[in-house]
Order: C-alpha cells, then structure tokens, then sequence
C-alpha cells in the first residue's frame, strides 16, 4: 500500500536531517526547517503513523526520531534528489583518470580509491574473474640480453605485462616469430583453457617449451595472486568515523565482515544488466548473520566491456544522493577512457 505525499516529504525531511546530523529530528525541527505549512500537531500525527508503519523508529520516548532501513529504501527509491558534484570533487574523480591506464585491476583500485575520497566512507571494487576472458594476443618484447617484456591482451583488455627470463643467443626476429606464433595458437581461446593445457597445447609446446611455459607462469601466477574474484577495500578506517560505530561490538562486526572479503564477493555483485544497486539494511538486502550497513555499487565499463563493480560500504545513514552521484560520474569517465593500445605500451615499456 502506498502512502500519501505528505508522509512522503516528512520521511524525506528525517532522512535528509539524520544524514547530516546522525541525530534524532523533533516535530518542530521538522516545522522549522523542512514543512513550515504543516502545523506542529499535524507533523507529530505522522510521524507517530510513520513509525507504525515502521518507516521511523524512536530511540527514547523523549526524543525525535530516526530512520529505518525501510525509509531509506523508500529514499533511495523515489524521494533521493539528484546531486551535482562539486567542482572540487569533478577535479579529484578527473586527476585519477587522466592518464592513460591499460590494466583492469589498476583502473578498479583507482576507483575504489577516488570513491572513497570523494565520499568519506570505504571504497570497494571488485576485480573480476579473469578466468573466462578470451586471449586477442601476446606479446613480445625484447628489453636486453637475458630478459623479454610478455603483454598479454584479452578482450577485457591488458591483463598483464611481466619480463621473463630468455636465452642471450635469441635475435630480435625470434620474438616477432614467437609472439605471432604464440598469438595464433592462444588467440580465442580462454585464461582457463591455457592455464590447464591440453593435447594442443603440449604438442605447440615443443618448439616454443621454455617460453610457453614462461608464458603460462605468467597467466597463473596473475590468478593465483589476484586474477580470481577479489575484493579491494580503500578506507577501511574512514568507517569509524561515523557516530554509528562509535559502539565498540558495532564497529568490531563492521570491520570483520570487510576483512571477510570472500563473504563481500556476492553482496558487491550484480547483474550486468543492473547498473546501480542499493542494498539497505540487515538480513533482508544485505546477507543473514552481516551488521547492519548499505552497499551501494555500480557496473562500470570500459571500451563497452564490463571490467567490474565498485562502489562503498557504510552506515544505512549515509549521503546516498552525494555517492549516486560519485558512482555515475566515475562511469561516464571509464567509458570515455582511450581503448587500449598494446603496441604504444609495449614501445613505452621498451624505452624504459
């Protein structure tokens, strides 16, 4: 059942007042600050249905009230405004960006780092599974006599470039021969398919062995040190900020369930589809037995190719408006970001 505009604009009122103060709002706080042309008697009339209703709580018979999980739903659903950013803030999001970035988990942890300046709460990202991605091409570049830089390209886009160790006697010929070769052999086929070969790839492996397996350490040590589902938190700390976890039981579940980084994995996610989500509250949205606390996250894209999920965790108050915002307008950077150039990378890595 719906409920009429004017409980409306009073839950709006409460939430936008708990936001910026985290304290309780009285009836004529509310009068004089948000609905003058309500009277006193009419404003306490709906926030005593409102609480019924269980869209506001009050913590003690003397005092105003607070939002609940459901107000900040029906907020973030239909009352939120929308915010602009700061110009201040627009120069922050710009100067981690403005430079050319190639690899996915480099653009996700200076995301998760930007939103948590820019918001004041915990940055986080999600570092897709690389597992599935389809190899375009690899690489090779001689840098001297004992050492080659391997880029290896996929459709996500540059998933690393690490030197391997060569033979002194191998020419300059041998490495364009070598990653045409390994390209062609590699090309379309996924991170998973490589990492555990098959008869194909044994029998490639005969005359190239040493460097396909050079390759292959590549590939797996990336996986095995960070190219499976991962979790990058930046500010952790910022959380014990707010006055919601000044309660030490608060804040210690709090900071449990972000060095939990496994449990984060499906409560960041969220279908391709989904371009924003907004999880409030406890067991409901948020994953039985977790604290009390709101994830907000957003798909992002780079070159049309989803790259993973970012966004912040905190307190069920917080500024969803200001963070919606953030997370929009880091997306329209990402997508406006240059398409890889593997070639003008290999150049600036050999020139190194």
């Amino acid at each position: 059942m719906g409920i009429s505009g004017r409980k409306e604009k009073i839950i709006q009122a409460v939430v936008d007042s708990y936001i910026v103060s985290c304290e309780p709002i009285s009836s004529a706080e509310i009068k004089e600050n948000y609905l003058p042309d309500l009277s006193s008697a009419t404003i306490r009339n709906e926030l005593a249905a409102l609480e019924e209703m269980g869209y506001l709580a009050q913590p003690h018979t003397s005092s105003g009230r607070v939002p609940t999980a459901e107000a900040y739903r029906l907020y973030v659903d239909k009352l939120m405004p929308k915010r602009k950013l700061s110009k201040s803030e627009l120069k922050v999001i710009n100067s981690y960006f403005d430079h050319k970035i190639t690899e996915i988990d480099t653009i996700l942890k200076n995301t998760a780092k930007v939103i948590s300046e820019i918001t004041n709460l915990t940055g986080v990202a999600v570092i897709p599974d690389v597992t599935n991605a389809v190899v375009e091409s690899v690489k090779i570049v001689k840098l001297n006599d004992k050492s080659a830089l391997v880029i290896i390209v996929t459709n996500l886009g540059i998933m690393k470039d690490a030197t391997v160790d060569i033979a002194s006697t191998l020419g300059d010929d041998y490495f364009t021969v070598a990653s045409n070769f390994i390209t062609a052999a590699f090309k379309g086929r996924t991170i998973g398919e490589i990492i555990e070969p098959g008869d194909l790839i044994e029998e490639i492996k005969k005359e190239y062995e040493k460097l396909f397996e050079a390759i292959i350490k590549v590939i797996k040590d990336y996986v095995e040190n960070g190219g499976a589902s991962d979790v990058v938190l930046e500010g952790s700390t910022k959380l014990l900020d707010q006055p919601e976890y000044a309660n030490v039981g608060k804040a210690r579940a709090m900071l449990g369930m972000l060095e939990a980084k496994e449990q984060l994995v499906p409560m960041l996610k969220s279908p391709e589809n989904v371009s924003l989500s907004i999880k409030i509250g406890k067991d409901n949205e948020i994953g039985e037995g977790m604290p009390e606390c709101a994830i907000v996250t957003a798909n992002y894209q780079v070159g049309g190719v989803t790259i993973g999920n970012a966004g912040v965790i905190g307190p069920i108050r917080m500024d969803y408006s200001k963070v919606v915002s953030v997370l929009d307008y880091i997306g329209k950077t990402l997508s406006d970001m240059p398409d890889s150039d593997e070639g003008k990378e290999a150049n600036d890595n050999e020139e190194k």
